[in-house]
């Protein structure tokens, strides 16, 4: 049952580092090339963030939740700035430090040793396993990935062709009836 469970942890991780190497990662510096720098930090309206304010944010998340506590290093993260930042930081910069950050997170996953999984932690005031951290990374990076995709379509206004959309038909409008 023993190899089982590894087996099954470890295509967890694999999986997760995929997700966030392969699949997401490469959406959000696709978008931020396609922008400039000043779209970049265009926000919608004041109760919404920016794609660079976004990246900040997945680079202070996936750096707290799993490079400092399941890596154990210390936690420096100040959270507010992410947000508080009005750039233009350039794009280059950004997609760097994104980058960097999820090469040195899946550094910790492919060393991560299976009893961190059950493992405790105390993450943002949050009780989780290192399971639990683990999964919110992915889904957290792949929540604001589609933000960020939305907000290049937006400003680019143009298919950024991550998916096989169907050509848009355009209906003939029917009277309505008097």
């Amino acid at each position: 049952m023993k190899a089982k469970s590894s087996q099954t942890a470890q295509m967890f991780l694999a999986n997760s580092q995929r997700l966030l190497t392969k699949e997401n990662l490469p959406h959000i510096v696709n978008c931020l090339k396609q922008l400039s720098d000043e779209d970049i930090w265009w926000r919608p309206n004041p109760a919404s963030n920016s794609a660079g304010n976004l990246v900040l944010h997945l680079c202070g998340n996936v750096r707290q939740w799993i490079v400092s506590n399941l890596g154990e290093t210390p936690d420096v993260r100040d959270r507010d700035s992410e947000f508080a930042e009005r750039g233009p930081l350039p794009k280059k910069i950004l997609i760097a430090r994104l980058r960097g950050t999820v090469e040195e997170a899946c550094k910790v996953l492919a060393r991560l040793p299976e009893s961190t999984l059950s493992r405790k932690f105390v993450i943002q005031g949050l009780h989780v396993t290192g399971l639990e951290a683990v999964a919110h990374v992915v889904e957290h990076f792949a929540y604001h990935t589609g933000q960020i995709v939305f907000i290049a379509k937006l400003k680019t206004a143009k298919d950024l062709k991550f998916t096989n959309l169907p050509p848009v038909k355009i209906k003939k409008s029917i009277p309505a009836p008097r």
